[in-house]
């Protein structure tokens, strides 16, 4: 029988296993979110890559349909030079009535002082312990730690999960969800050893049989080993891990050359199409974006199977593997 894993995490998200799915950007909508619920852990669905706020209230609803368990929203704040409607897209999430929301990117006290007012609980997306120290005093609930090994947007401070999750544990006092290079039973049970109440998986979640991206992306992910990503946008103080494939590598060599500008690798680097390669399984449409944990994936189960997988072996790990070392 497994252990159900109880933390903070679980109580205050209403969830059975401390396990949640990242919001990714033109990954994140109803099918996977309602599937990782279903499982036990938290859905997420991504408000951005609805586009418009209209069509994230229905992509919500369309997630209540498909699940009646939590589920909660990514709103990601990005600097640009045309940003979005973020209050228009916060206010669609409170109007839905969503009482759980993960936040990421830069300023986001606005948004976090609002989606409070209404009784919402806030996950912060960090990737520094001093911007974990500035989230709970803006009010946030849950931090999400993110180490540099995570797809994405891992920072400018270079510092591993090893380092940072236990670094943070130290310095916050509300619950931590420990995000980047956890795919497995062994990366739950090592991030709650860390300090850490819970995981977040993104990459994992890609390489699911509900995850509504192309099969040959799935396929690429588990044949790609722990090498197989690439940095972008270290010249513009603003990393990126991605795959590595031909689009990321020649983002790379056009961003090496002394007088490089942004504007020489816009052309390669647009959300288009990285959203082709994404649905077409074209994989030198555009940049796919992965962490270094593709080196632990190596099949394509359903969320269910993946879920009971997880918590079975960290149950395993904690009651057999640990224990003869006492």
């Amino acid at each position: 029988m497994l252990m159900k894993l109880q933390t903070r995490v679980t109580e205050l998200l209403g969830i059975e296993y401390p396990i949640i799915q990242g919001g990714m950007m033109w990954v994140g909508r109803a099918e996977l979110a309602s599937a990782v619920s279903n499982a036990g852990g938290l859905g997420i669905l991504t408000a951005l890559t609805q586009p418009t706020p209209e069509d994230l209230v229905k992509e919500i609803q369309r997630c209540r349909d498909l699940t009646d368990q939590p589920f909660g929203v990514n709103l990601t704040i990005l600097p640009s030079v045309n940003p979005p409607p973020y209050a228009e897209y916060r206010q669609a999430i409170i109007e839905s009535g969503i009482k759980i929301v993960e936040t990421a990117g830069g300023k986001p006290q606005e948004h976090i002082h609002e989606f409070k007012k209404y009784g919402v609980k806030i996950l912060h997306k960090c990737t520094s312990v001093r911007h974990a120290i500035s989230a709970q005093k803006m009010g946030a609930d849950i931090i999400s730690i993110d180490g540099f090994e995570c797809a994405g947007h891992p920072g400018e401070d270079d510092v591993p999960g090893l380092v940072l999750i236990p670094a943070a544990a130290n310095q916050i006092s509300i619950p931590m969800i420990a995000s980047g290079g956890i795919a497995d039973g062994r990366g739950l049970v090592a991030a709650l050893a860390l300090g850490a109440e819970g995981i977040n998986m993104g990459t994992r979640f890609c390489a699911t049989k509900e995850a509504p991206i192309h099969d040959a992306i799935k396929q690429f992910i588990v044949s790609n080993d722990e090498r197989a990503t690439n940095l972008i946008f270290r010249k513009f103080h603003n990393t990126g891990r991605v795959a590595k494939n031909s689009v990321s590598d020649r983002v790379v060599e056009i961003s090496s050359q002394l007088d490089s500008q942004f504007e020489d690798i816009r052309s390669y680097v647009s959300g288009a199409k990285g959203r082709q390669a994404l649905e077409t399984g074209d994989l030198d449409a555009g940049l796919i974006w992965a962490g270094q944990v593709q080196g632990l994936i190596q099949d394509i189960p359903s969320c269910h199977e993946l879920l009971q997988r997880i918590v079975s072996d960290a149950n395993q790990i904690i009651r057999e593997r640990l224990n003869q070392f006492i």
